[in-house]
């Protein structure tokens, strides 16, 4: 696929088209009266008791939100006045996100801090929007196969481009879709963030594959992607390249994991065969997703990536819903919130038996 097509907002935010083939952006000048960018929005505070970094983002309150559809900021905007993407269609694209919880760059990631006391630093690093389509009223399930392969494109070129940042830690692409799950722009878009430490659930999971590793000797995801196989009772999808199955632990009511079938990092360790069956794959579980009741459902998707370094890391998609029945949603209340201590609401082989029989 071509490189994208780079443009500049009226704040000075990077602005990139990602086209299909055929399609040429058309980006006109973004005349919008936007105020100077805070050079450093946020940051960050230490939490002793967990060892846990908090963003302090306050600016982040005066967010759009909610607006009616012909305010919204991520359709087209053919004048140049009232859009984030000023041209008059466009594929994909991805930009700066203008209210950041993080921004600026870093010297070198961050760690745990020395020492006792309060302690706080910048909060550097990037958040980027990515709208996965012009159509308002469309979404991620409803995209075609060649549409859903060119954002799988734009989440593997702003991971190249992002992880190569001084001083970021980790990239991570992810969507919220639904007003249940608190969503307040209503495009269809996702979001990537380029922390400047490893998030907390990254680091656990790196930790229990290292001492998986040291007690057996190979992968634990590896490991965990073959038992499931094995099993046979949760997946939900089992392709050449990559298996989608509900995880024997499922903390969620509907929960789904996307492995490749090889050990690869990240999306960039993905050749072209690859890319184009996880975009097939990514799909038909999200169709799956919106055929379960009368309503789409509504869902979280994370990609979690792992760089060269972190050898234990295996590449892998979780995707998770809070709608535990037709009428009925998962709060995360005391015991999860609190406790971390997740329970589950449905059996986990039930919902794969459900999404098998929704498949094409």
């Amino acid at each position: 696929m071509t490189a994208p097509t780079r443009w500049t907002l009226a704040d000075g935010r990077d602005l990139l088209f990602f086209s299909l083939p055929g399609h040429v952006p058309a980006p006109v000048s973004d005349r919008r009266p936007l105020p100077e960018r805070d050079p450093a929005p946020s940051r960050l505070r230490f939490d002793r008791a967990t060892g846990q970094w908090v963003i302090v983002a306050a600016q982040r309150q005066d967010r759009t939100y909610k607006p009616p559809a012909a305010r919204c900021p991520l359709c087209p905007g053919p004048t140049g006045l009232s859009s984030e993407v000023p041209a008059p269609d466009y594929d994909v694209v991805v930009f700066e996100n203008r209210f950041p919880s993080l921004a600026g760059a870093g010297i070198a990631p961050i760690g745990a801090p020395d020492g006792d006391g309060f302690v706080s630093a910048p909060g550097h690093g990037r958040c980027e929007v990515i709208c996965f389509s012009a159509d308002h009223t469309g979404s991620f399930a409803g995209l075609d196969p060649a549409h859903a392969r060119l954002v799988v494109h734009a989440w593997r070129h702003r991971t190249a481009e992002l992880t190569a940042l001084p001083g970021v830690a980790q990239v991570f692409c992810f969507e919220n879709r639904g007003e249940e799950i608190g969503v307040t722009l209503t495009h269809p878009h996702g979001q990537i963030y380029a922390y400047p430490y490893l998030t907390p659930r990254t680091a656990a999971m790196l930790r229990q594959a290292r001492r998986h590793r040291k007690r057996h000797g190979d992968n634990l995801f590896a490991s965990l992607l073959a038992r499931e196989v094995a099993d046979g009772s949760r997946i939900v999808v089992r392709g050449e390249l990559f298996t989608a199955f509900v995880p024997f632990a499922a903390r969620w009511p509907v929960e789904v994991h996307i492995y490749p079938n090889r050990l690869v990092r990240n999306l960039t360790e993905l050749n072209d065969g690859e890319l184009d069956e996880f975009a097939r794959i990514y799909l038909d579980v999200l169709q799956r997703f919106d055929r379960m009741y009368s309503s789409p459902l509504p869902y979280m998707s994370a990609l979690h990536q792992f760089s060269e370094v972190q050898r234990d890391g295996y590449f892998h998609v979780e995707l998770m819903s809070i709608r535990r029945s037709a009428t009925k949603l998962k709060y995360l209340a005391a015991a999860e919130s609190a406790m971390d201590a997740f329970i589950a609401d449905v059996i986990p082989e039930s919902v794969a038996a459900r999404l098998r029989e929704l498949g094409p």
